[in-house]
């Protein structure tokens, strides 16, 4: 596959994992070590993962055809969510860590409790630094939807996204399903080969 093609294919890619993991999560009652704990926070490092071509696309997306002030805002926009991607990839791999080392949840959470003891890390992977990542999405989808490049109900969705999470981590499979109606047609608007500036008109429902 054409690296094109995969920054294309990570819209839709990136969803389905986040999908994957919140059906997986809830095959496992007591997230714990296991393989639905492992196959489940795999499958989230790969949805993050895969939402760095589709930041990165969202950049070039906000920025073409502008002056210097709208590609600022894109930028800030592409950078506040690259460094939270870092951060929820961190936190995903630390989960992994404890599924692969501890015996039981008890152990897992002696093993959360020790990583978090160190020095900044407990902001950094499990609070502010994650919040970057959504609010980085939502800085770029909002910029595209006043730039009539997408319709304003996908931002939208995307918020709707973020409310379910935090209603419930049982959502999460609703939530990647409302990521991809927000994020899979991009993948057809963005070549990651283009530089040159030019305009793009909403067609109505996209």
């Amino acid at each position: 596959m054409s690296n094109t093609r995969w920054q294309r294919t990570a819209f839709t890619v990136g969803p389905l994992c986040m999908t994957a993991y919140g059906l997986i999560r809830l095959t496992d009652g007591e997230h714990g070590p296991g393989p639905s704990w492992s196959l489940g926070h795999l499958a989230f490092l790969a949805s993050v993962l895969c939402f760095i071509p589709i930041v990165l696309g969202m950049r070039r997306m906000a920025a073409r055809g502008r002056g210097p002030a709208g590609r600022g805002l894109a930028a800030a926009g592409a950078v506040t969510g690259l460094l939270g991607a870092a951060a929820v990839a961190a936190q995903a791999v630390i989960d992994l860590f404890a599924g692969f080392l501890s015996e039981d949840r008890e152990a897992m959470r002696a093993f959360f409790r020790s990583v978090k003891s160190h020095a900044g890390v407990e902001p950094a992977v499990y609070g502010v630094g994650p919040l970057l990542f959504y609010v980085g999405l939502l800085l770029l989808m909002t910029r595209l939807a006043a730039l009539r490049r997408i319709a304003a109900w996908r931002p939208a969705a995307v918020v709707a996204a973020l409310v379910a999470t935090g209603v419930s981590l049982d959502l999460l499979p609703l939530a990647g399903l409302l990521f991809l109606l927000a994020f899979a047609p991009l993948g057809r608007q963005i070549d990651p080969q283009d530089r040159s500036p030019r305009t793009a008109v909403v067609r109505p429902g996209t």
